[in-house]
């Protein structure tokens, strides 16, 4: 399979991650935005926000378990179910402490999602052409994210409309993951897969790129609305900003894609984190005026590029069992990365005000440049 590129699973993986992100896109903003009008404390909306990546976390370990019996297909058709049934559970339960649990539950179907979805990406596409597949994959990531928000900001957040059309979505969702073809991997004998600490002391910067991304990923999702309702904004406009946030990542990706194929993906990784801090910490004095538009498209682009340019540097450092532990090590790291940033976000609000999110999230993002140009100058060094 990796001398020719198999388009129709492919395509399988695409529809799989639209159902992702749009149940991410979607439900974390949804979900935030009416638990705000309740006047739910900010830190509180960040732990229940938490809730998803435990999920993540909890399940990550399943779910080779469970593909390897009933079949990868079949297993992700039951995820996308379960997710469009958790959907419409958030209204019929409408409670604070019963979406701890259904969230943890959410976590748990998405996550299956993610992790099958991802792992078709690296296994179908050929080397010569996975760099237009990661971008193509991170392109409709992207665009489902973003969708989310924009139909909240279009059907509001009030009664059963938005959890409806999250559930119907997500079902439709069903239709291209019933066109994969489950083909099994054989596996020679005797042989013993790599577990996530050795794939760790192989590749930690990339896994530390996941984990940076993470956080940015489930702070913004969570919280930015909130954000932006706090800096002065209508509800309708909160929601559209975040949609901004992922636009850049949108119609940006491929540039950032073939500057990662042209020069350095180290360079590039650093260069994405740089101008991802920079924005963020420009971004408090923006809100509310014309200047927040395009700096949250600029930042948005940047902040998922980092992950874009980890995804492509493992496709070329990893190939067959290493290749799909790193994707595995990718959606634990993504689980930690999320926890942490959906908890801290709602603190770094709590403690320093609503400023103290981008201000945040910008101090990760240029600590880890620094890391990244730290180890660019030790390899240089090193010969």
């Amino acid at each position: 399979m990796q001398g020719e590129t198999n388009w129709r699973n492919l395509v399988a993986a695409c529809g799989a991650i639209t159902v992702f992100g749009l149940a991410f896109g979607m439900t974390y903003p949804l979900l935030s935005l009416i638990l705000e009008s309740r006047g739910v404390s900010a830190d509180m909306i960040g732990i229940n926000s938490a809730m998803m990546p435990i999920g993540v976390l909890l399940f990550s370990s399943v779910i080779p378990v469970a593909s390897a019996r009933f079949g990868s297909r079949n297993v992700a058709i039951a995820a996308a179910l379960s997710s469009a049934a958790l959907t419409i559970s958030f209204k019929v339960f409408d409670d604070l402490a019963a979406w701890f649990v259904i969230r943890l539950l959410m976590g748990m179907s998405i996550s299956t999602l993610f992790v099958l979805s991802e792992a078709w990406i690296v296994r179908f596409a050929s080397r010569a052409q996975r760099g237009r597949v990661v971008a193509i994959y991170g392109s409709v990531l992207s665009a489902s994210f973003g969708a989310g928000p924009a139909l909240i900001s279009w059907i509001g957040i009030e009664g059963w409309t938005p959890f409806a059309v999250g559930a119907l979505v997500l079902l439709a969702g069903v239709a291209p993951l019933a066109l994969v073809r489950d083909e099994p991997t054989a596996e020679p004998e005797g042989t013993r897969a790599s577990g996530l600490f050795d794939f760790a002391a192989k590749a930690p910067l990339l896994l530390a790129a996941v984990g940076v991304f993470a956080i940015f990923d489930a702070a913004t999702l969570s919280l930015l609305p909130v954000y932006g309702i706090r800096g002065g904004l209508e509800v309708a406009t909160a929601s559209m900003a975040l949609s901004a946030l992922i636009l850049g990542n949108i119609v940006l990706q491929f540039p950032i894609g073939y500057l990662a194929d042209r020069y350095s993906r180290r360079g590039v990784l650093a260069l994405c984190a740089l101008v991802t801090g920079s924005t963020l910490l420009l971004l408090p004095g923006a809100m509310a005026t014309f200047w927040m538009w395009p700096l949250l498209v600029l930042c948005g682009a940047a902040g998922y590029g980092v992950y874009t340019v980890a995804l492509a540097e493992l496709g070329d450092r990893f190939s067959g069992r290493d290749l799909v532990t790193g994707s595995s090590a990718f959606a634990v790291m993504w689980g930690c990365g999320a926890l942490v940033g959906s908890v801290s976000g709602g603190w770094a609000m709590h403690g320093f005000g609503p400023h103290g999110l981008p201000l945040y999230l910008a101090v990760i993002y240029l600590a880890f440049m620094a890391v990244v140009a730290y180890r660019r100058r030790e390899t240089s060094a090193g010969g």
